[in-house]
């Protein structure tokens, strides 16, 4: 049937909702990729019967939480755990985030199933730069000891405390000496989290790049890659090519992922991406065509995809959990629409019509008549009449 969506016009247009899914093949739990490593950074799933406040403990709902991490083992992605798509520092606590990777790490082993997690500071606010030192070490010991590999992520105290390059130079070479694995160093621009502005210890971007590659530079052997999150396609490349050999760039680009993980003649980018939470099946398929040394066929499958992200990660652009835990929803994926934080409120009504039908175009659902009857009953519950 005819559902009638608003648009950011304050008018309805009428939308036909596709019949069929999108059929993709599902290979056996845990199987690898041959030409890329690629992980897809995890939601959680709140409780959505729990007391709680905005500003409270995040409740979550463990069963659904580690399910959907198991669907995305079984396309053979790897989970990016406890990362911002996981809502760090925007309703999950450190307290919340450590129970999280705990219970993660121990699913990936009995799944089969890849996993990273990430590493910050979160349990702090400020400090001196001993004080920052201090809480990584912390959550780099509960990640090593879980046996989950660690993204060591882009630090607010350390952004407010650094005065100098200097002092990156000193905190990450303290962190990477004594990390037991080679980690993920990612660098999280401030579209993502405006606390980061500056991070690496300047504005510029060509001064910080410089400052990140001379901590890689210090540390080849203990850095297995970067995670890059700028939503510049050229900066990524030019980077990944000043890489020391060894060294993977992980795109977090959701703007431009396609290009830059189907690569140049001079290298690639493997993934660590948000996106790759609803395009989980789609994004899977996509790299196993790659796998085969077919580039154009992974570009037709994945291209598609972007204006969706796109539309996800639009400017302010930290809110594309919202709609990452929307199609989730939509999805079946999840029995409600509800977000630790109180986050499901961060996006507009037309936003999240524009979402069902980018996403609903591509047959993202397993089952479009329940996602139609889903967004029926949002559309039903802000007033719009069908």
């Amino acid at each position: 049937m005819t559902l009638h969506l608003p648009d950011a016009g304050g008018t309805l247009r009428a939308y036909e909702p596709r019949t069929e899914p999108l059929t993709v093949t599902r290979e056996a739990p845990g199987s690898a990729f041959t030409s890329r490593t690629v992980f897809s950074a995890a939601h959680v799933v709140a409780d959505p019967y729990a007391d709680t406040t905005p500003d409270g403990p995040a409740a979550v709902d463990w069963d659904a939480t580690l399910a959907f991490r198991r669907h995305l083992w079984s396309h053979g992605l790897g989970v990016a755990e406890a990362m911002d798509t996981a809502q760090r520092g925007m309703g999950l606590d450190w307290a919340g985030a450590a129970e999280l990777i705990r219970r993660s790490a121990a699913e990936a082993k009995a799944a089969g199933g890849r996993i990273a997690c990430g590493v910050g500071t979160d349990q702090i606010t400020g400090g001196t730069l001993a004080e920052v030192r201090a809480a990584y070490e912390e959550q780099l010991a509960v990640v090593e000891e879980s046996g989950a590999q660690a993204i060591l992520m882009a630090s607010r105290a350390l952004a407010a405390s650094a005065r100098s390059p200097e002092d990156y130079l000193e905190v990450y070479g303290h962190l990477l000496r004594q990390a037991a694995e080679p980690v993920i160093l990612h660098w999280l621009g401030p579209m993502f989290d405006p606390a980061l502005e500056g991070y690496w210890g300047s504005s510029d971007l060509d001064a910080a790049t410089g400052t990140f590659l001379d901590v890689i530079a210090a540390h080849p052997d203990k850095v297995d890659g970067i995670k890059v999150s700028l939503l510049d396609a050229q900066r990524e490349i030019d980077l990944r090519r000043r890489l020391p050999q060894g060294v993977r760039c992980y795109t977090g680009d959701d703007f431009n992922y396609p290009e830059l993980i189907a690569g140049d003649e001079q290298g690639f980018s493997h993934a660590l991406l948000g996106i790759f939470d609803p395009l989980g099946p789609l994004a899977a398929e996509a790299v196993r065509v790659l796998d085969t040394g077919n580039p154009e066929g992974f570009r037709v499958l994945l291209d598609p995809t972007v204006e969706l992200s796109r539309h996800l990660f639009q400017a302010p652009t930290r809110y594309y959990k919202t709609g990452v835990v929307f199609l989730a929803w939509l999805a079946g994926h999840q029995s409600h629409f509800t977000m630790v934080g109180g986050l499901q409120s961060a996006r507009s009504l037309p936003h999240l019509a524009r979402a069902y039908e980018l996403a609903d175009g591509l047959g993202l659902f397993p089952d479009p008549k329940r996602a139609e009857e889903r967004m029926r009953t949002l559309l039903n519950l802000y007033g719009v009449d069908q």
